[in-house]
């Protein structure tokens, strides 16, 4: 069993950044993949980003790429979200995942879930 709590949410204004973290304890955190999903209200949960177990790969939805990074310090057993220039779309709940294995960027793929962070991004 994996237990993941995700903090690091709230209100940020646009154009700005935000740091979330989803601290994991259990069993051989540093054995599971790694995911960020966020569900905006009344949109399906979808794929954010992703980190494998050993930090040498990384997946990013289009909509983050290039503004965003993901990473690990499996000493700590956390996971970090990393965001710039957010956007007004930007605004959701994000979940953190854990799946054994590789790395995916489908929900199913993913064992684990966190309660979830909300981030409110501004005007």
């Amino acid at each position: 069993q994996v237990q993941l709590v995700e903090s690091g949410g709230g209100l940020v204004q646009a154009g700005g950044s935000l740091r979330l973290s989803c601290a994991a304890s259990g069993r051989s955190f540093n054995r599971y993949g790694m995911g960020w999903f966020r569900q905006a209200p009344g949109k399906e949960r979808e794929f954010v980003m992703a980190i494998n177990w050993d930090n040498g790969h990384t997946l990013y939805a289009d909509s983050v790429k290039g503004r965003s990074s993901i990473s690990r310090d499996n000493v700590k057993n956390t996971v970090y979200l990393q965001m710039n220039s957010l956007k007004l779309e930007d605004t959701a709940v994000y979940f953190c995942a854990a799946g054994a294995g590789g790395v995916g960027s489908t929900a199913d793929w993913y064992e684990y879930w966190g309660q979830g962070t909300q981030v409110i991004v501004s005007s």
